[in-house]
């Protein structure tokens, strides 16, 4: 049973807090390993990627070349059906759109003492895109991923994605070749990434790597940032549902089981201003478990780590879902773009009783790559200026120059910097 809470009672944010610092991970202690498979890649690239994609995906790669005959992903790519073709394009188009219309402008601007100044958007040279593989089918990552970077003009773009005993998901293949993956690797795990991040036999390095994987990707990734970017080190799925009696109980236990099916250690919580409705909700969780494929994963999930919140208004519910700031909240209420402007912290909202976020997911267009455990407190989703760097520009003529040198030579000998006040002073005269 999932746990219950009263935000109308005294102690409830210290107890909701005590419940959202409760371990979700896996609690495997992953950092050994990973640094050191990472440190074998630094030192023997391509021959200890191949020999760690033979040990764990059992596929023989040439460490020349990293490939192997066994997987050709236009060949793969061939064997996707028509009908998920359609659904991969469709949702390739609606993403690409939704991106493109994210582009920042520069721009240039003269102040009142005279200096230019301004900034310039320009596209990283090169991004590695990791990719679950195998049996596991997630065309959608693939489409979330590349597409924006390619909308950003990034020129090379490298997909990885391992391929146990040769198998690759047609789908994925289909979606790397749609969203415009220029190079691809059938590699993966914390070697993958640290191929990407130093460079390993045919594998030139990368400046930023994006895209989800498990503990030991996460781990990698983590390890890596600072020689390169990366985009989140992301945690277990989760979704926030605010609903008040309008709302059908069914579809809310729907969604709530959409994240729970993710992992047992997913999270799904209720805000609910109607007990009754809560109730509701939670024998619907109840029932549809009983005839969910991936039931046992999911009532693990919500048994562990789901929760039902009364609230007794809805600003006391949105206090609430800012202190948890969800990966997806959903506002499954009468008014919800009256309740928008208090939810503060949140990956993405969907609003409204027609708008599940699966739908996000796969196809409105907005990216699904999201902050978790609660990093929607500090940051955004993935977007086109993830793949952008902002320059700034600034242009003083001796006019600006004039009006700008004293306050500049005072900081500079206040930080005991002299050379710092001798290259604007030489240029002023004022000594130095």
């Amino acid at each position: 049973m999932a746990r219950h809470l009263d935000a109308s009672q005294p102690g409830f944010e210290e107890a909701l807090r005590h419940f959202l610092d409760e371990d979700r991970g896996q609690g495997e202690d992953v950092a050994g390993i990973v640094s050191a498979i990472i440190a074998d890649v630094r030192q023997r690239g391509g021959a200890a990627v191949a020999d760690y994609t033979a040990k764990f995906d059992r596929l023989q790669l040439d460490p020349s070349t990293l490939q192997s005959d066994n997987v050709d992903l236009d060949l793969i790519a061939a064997q996707c059906p028509q009908d998920l073709r359609d659904a991969i394009d469709f949702a390739h188009d609606r993403i690409a759109a939704y991106h493109s219309a994210q582009r920042p402008a520069d721009h240039r601007f003269t102040d009142d003492a005279g200096v230019e100044l301004g900034w310039r958007w320009t596209a990283l040279d090169s991004v590695g895109v990791y990719v679950p593989g195998g049996r596991a089918s997630y065309p959608s990552s693939v489409l979330m991923n590349i597409v924006p970077a390619r909308i950003a003009g990034v020129e090379r773009i490298v997909m990885v994605a391992p391929a146990p005993d040769g198998e690759l998901a047609p789908a994925v293949a289909y979606a790397a070749r749609k969203a415009g993956a220029t190079e691809f690797f059938p590699i993966g795990g914390a070697q993958a990434v640290a191929a990407l991040a130093y460079g390993a036999g045919p594998v030139v390095a990368v400046d930023k790597i994006v895209g989800p994987g498990n503990a030991f990707v996460a781990e990698a990734k983590r390890q890596v940032f600072g020689r390169v970017g990366i985009d989140t080190i992301a945690g277990p799925s989760e979704i926030l549902v605010i609903a008040d009696n309008t709302a059908n109980p069914d579809w809310v236990a729907a969604d709530l089981l959409s994240q729970a099916e993710h992992d047992p250690s997913s999270q799904s919580i209720l805000i609910t201003l109607d007990a009754a409705l809560g109730k509701a909700v939670e024998k619907a969780v109840d029932n549809q478990l009983n005839s969910l494929a991936t039931g046992a994963r999911a009532r693990e999930s919500w048994t562990a780590h789901g929760a039902i919140i009364t609230a007794p208004d809805l600003a006391t519910a949105a206090r609430a879902a800012n202190i948890i700031a969800a990966e997806h909240v959903e506002l499954c209420i009468a008014d919800p773009d009256g309740m928008l402007p208090m939810i503060k912290h949140a990956g993405a909202v969907f609003l409204g009783h027609h708008t599940p976020e699966a739908l996000g997911d796969y196809v409105t267009g907005s990216n699904h790559v999201l902050p978790t455990s609660r990093a929607a407190r500090f940051s955004s989703g993935l977007g086109l200026y993830d793949f952008l760097k902002r320059m700034s520009i600034q242009r003083a003529g001796p006019k600006g120059l004039a009006a700008l040198a004293p306050a500049a030579l005072r900081l500079a000998e206040a930080e005991r910097l002299p050379a710092h006040g001798r290259s604007v002073s030489i240029r002023t005269n004022q000594g130095g």
